[in-house]
């Protein structure tokens, strides 16, 4: 099993930039599938980017072009590189292990076996 803790995120206006970092620990950290969610205000979590133990990586639509997952197998380490930010992309960003990559567009719980407790992102205009 691996255990996960966030850090980053903060207050940006827009156009700016974050990077969210999520540590994991666990022996069996390389087999795990590292994900970003997000969830908005009063939206369901939605599914951000998702990377696997060989950097095979998923993207959503929204963040193909403006963010970039990334992960450090030796350090246990996955980031979340969010750039031209929009106020839209405010919300809770959650890390969550599951072993696979990707998400289920139906269940975003699905598959996921650990989630970080969040970190929030705001965007000012």
């Amino acid at each position: 099993q691996v255990t996960l803790e966030q850090s980053g995120g903060g207050s940006v206006q827009a156009g700016g930039s974050l990077t969210l970092s999520c540590a994991g620990s666990g022996s069996t950290w390389r087999d795990y599938g590292i994900n970003w969610f997000r969830q908005l205000p009063g939206k369901e979590r939605e599914g951000v980017a998702s990377i696997n133990g060989l950097h095979s990586t998923i993207y959503a639509d929204f963040a193909k072009d403006r963010f970039t997952i990334s992960r450090d197998n030796s350090k246990k380490m996955v980031w979340l590189r969010m750039n031209d930010l929009k106020p839209d992309d405010t919300a809770m960003y959650y890390c969550a292990a599951g072993l696979r990559t990707g998400w289920s567009p139906v269940d975003p719980y699905y598959g996921m076996e650990r989630w970080g407790k969040g970190v929030l992102v705001a965007v000012s205009s």
